[in-house]
């Protein structure tokens, strides 16, 4: 079931009443879904979502239910905490994890997670692809948001990427500078290993740009596209095999380098 619910509310009475009255929804799912972000209100002249069941509600105020049944069943995997710099902290988001959520609910995404474990605000600093893996900054006050976000745009972070592709890749180095939706993008492509078995091979990527979904279209552009990439390749049972496994860059709230990396390495799946 998918449903919105659009109400003013006429007379004083809490959300879930409101909501109950306006839809054909039990009360215990309203308060599952309110609780995993599909509700919204304005508070303050601003968009932000409801989660409080039982919060009393004036005459004249609107809320919006987002509730599909499909996405409030979803179990997330959780997030691996690297690091708590106390106004950033430094994340192992799995495969399938959102970086946020949408207005359909938040409950299966990084920054929900985050605020949840570490009972702190949350605010986005980048993003990865649902679909792949890897290091994720959360930023927690607006200023530090806002920082770590302009090294990203400034090209003053260091992100390198390891993917396994479809084929046998066997250059070592190769420089991709395709523009992504008409703007510039530069991915530099190292070859790792190639497995003549599986007629896959590892690869690592550095970006210069972050457009979206760079990486996976660069590499389906030359003909290798990234194992399980449903959109630019083909569909596989082992997922996107793309992984974020470093950043480095001079932290402007600390002022001093800093690197992450994992050890990671997509395993050698049939395509």
């Amino acid at each position: 079931m998918r449903k919105q619910i659009d109400i003013t509310v006429n007379v004083p009475q809490t959300a879930v009443d409101a909501l109950a009255e306006a839809s054909d929804l039990p009360k215990q799912r309203i308060k599952d879904a309110m609780a995993k972000g599909a509700c919204w209100w304005l508070q303050k002249g601003k968009r932000v979502r409801l989660r409080k069941a039982k919060r009393e509600l004036k005459p004249g105020t609107r809320i919006e239910l987002f509730y599909d049944d499909n996405v409030l069943a979803r179990e997330p995997e959780h997030p691996t905490l690297i690091e708590d710099k106390g106004r950033y902290s430094v994340w192992n988001k799995p495969h399938g994890l959102l970086s946020q959520g949408s207005q359909w609910g938040d409950h299966c995404s990084l920054l929900r997670l985050a605020e949840v474990q570490l009972n702190r605000a949350c605010f986005l600093v980048h993003r990865l692809d649902a679909d792949a893996a890897g290091l994720m900054l959360v930023a927690h006050d607006g200023k530090a948001a806002a920082a770590l976000s302009t090294l990203f745009s400034s090209r003053a972070m260091i992100k390198i990427y390891r993917a396994r592709v479809t084929g046998q890749l066997l250059s070592k180095n190769t420089t991709i500078d395709a523009p992504v939706d008409g703007k510039a993008s530069v991915s530099h492509v190292t070859t790792i290993k190639a497995d003549p078995e599986t007629n896959t091979t590892l690869v690592e990527v550095k970006i210069e740009t972050g457009r979206k979904h760079q990486i996976r279209r660069h590499l389906a552009s030359v003909g290798h596209p990234i194992v399980g990439d449903r959109i630019y390749g083909a569909k596989a049972s082992s997922g996107l095999q793309l992984v974020a496994k470093y950043l480095a860059f001079d932290c402007p709230l600390q002022k001093h380098p800093v690197r992450y990396a994992l050890d990671c390495e997509p395993p050698p799946v049939s395509t």
